[in-house]
């Protein structure tokens, strides 16, 4: 009929056609036809069972990992049927084991297979007893060396994005300050040690822990600040700006992360230079780092920083566009609280800033 199959399809392979077609190509074969193979038997779940069962036995493990590897890899057919077998869990298993034993051998293949096929937020929520566990040995791995160095790294924070992303409050609360540095470390290190996912990967993490305080001072006193504020210069794609301008956002939130942000120098002209530039999101999360920054740490430094910067002029832009009521009204309020300062300043266009002040 010449229709497009559906990427996953229950067909019963007809035997009988098949070789009764081999037959033909057999008796054409001098016309230059070609046989066609036998194809493989369809791989189930049972198979992906037997693998798992084979992961146990030290020395069966390292090819069952790596028939994994290859079988997840091949198509999303194979992929569902690992994960209706239990092998994300596995997985996880066979890597809290690795750092138990002290042993890296394995666990690239294992982390290539949690990559390609995900760990099902559904899965991810029936391990609330091994989450911690889970979380010190993904961040024990990020202090290994691999071969494979950028691929092991990037697998291993987009693991742990799932895991924190589904985790309770009574585990997000008991975050140890290495977990942050090593997290930090990822986001320190440049797109040649590790992809564009894996920093985003990185970034979610943080963010999905910011609601706590003693998260965000941990934060704050493993470098975090400083490596948000350097990685957003290298002006990076959309989604890593919206989720570095939230995660700073929460940072500048307390007193500590305030005085981090002021005391880069680029924090201020960065975060201006996102507005506008961006998105919506990225021009909410600016403006409400801005308005902590004038309201609780407003030195007379800081007043003139926001001036050269442009600040003052972006601000009064951004009241020109067609954005939400409560971020025009953020806007005007970090406006008018500084405005006596601002009109000092000769090189200030009084004319626009007295505007959106009375």
């Amino acid at each position: 009929t010449q229709q497009p199959l559906p990427t996953v399809s229950d067909l019963t392979p007809n035997h009988t056609l098949r070789r009764l077609i081999q037959a033909w190509c057999n008796e054409n074969a001098s016309l230059g036809v070609d046989r066609i193979p036998t194809p493989k038997p369809s791989i189930d779940k049972f198979h992906f069972l037997k693998l798992i069962k084979q992961l146990q036995h030290p020395d069966s493990k390292m090819k069952a990992l790596k028939e994994l590897d290859l079988l997840a890899a091949k198509n999303e057919r194979n992929r569902k049927y690992m994960v209706e077998a239990g092998v994300p869990k596995a997985m996880l298993s066979f890597i809290v084991n690795c750092f138990k034993e002290d042993c890296v051998s394995g666990l690239e293949e294992a982390l290539s297979v949690l990559f390609l096929i995900r760990i099902p937020s559904a899965q991810a929520k029936l391990l609330p007893k091994q989450n911690d566990q889970i979380i010190k040995s993904l961040i024990w791995v990020l202090g290994c060396e691999f071969n494979t160095q950028v691929m092991v790294k990037s697998h291993a924070v987009s693991a742990l994005k799932s895991i924190i992303e589904t985790a309770s409050s009574v585990v997000l609360e008991r975050l140890e300050p290495k977990f942050f540095e090593m997290i930090v470390g990822v986001l320190k290190q440049c797109t040649t040690r590790i992809t564009q996912q894996g920093i985003n990967s990185a970034l979610h993490v943080l963010l999905d822990a910011c609601p706590w305080g003693r998260n965000r001072l941990m934060m704050v006193e493993s470098g975090a600040v400083s490596a948000l504020i350097e990685l957003e210069l290298g002006s990076p794609e959309k989604r890593t700006t919206e989720l570095i301008l939230g995660i700073l956002f929460h940072l500048c939130s307390c007193a500590d992360g305030r005085a981090e942000f002021l005391r880069h120098k680029g924090g201020i002209a960065v975060v201006t230079k996102r507005i506008m530039r961006v998105s919506p999101a990225a021009d909410d999360r600016a403006v409400l780092i801005l308005s902590l920054i004038s309201k609780f740490s407003a030195t007379s430094w800081v007043v003139h920083e926001m001036l050269e910067v442009g600040t003052v002029t972006k601000l009064c832009m951004l009241l020109q566009l067609d954005c939400a009521t409560y971020l025009k009204e953020k806007t005007m309020e970090i406006l008018r609280s500084h405005s006596d300062d601002w009109l000092k300043f000769p090189c200030i266009d009084k004319t626009v800033l007295t505007r959106y002040i009375k």
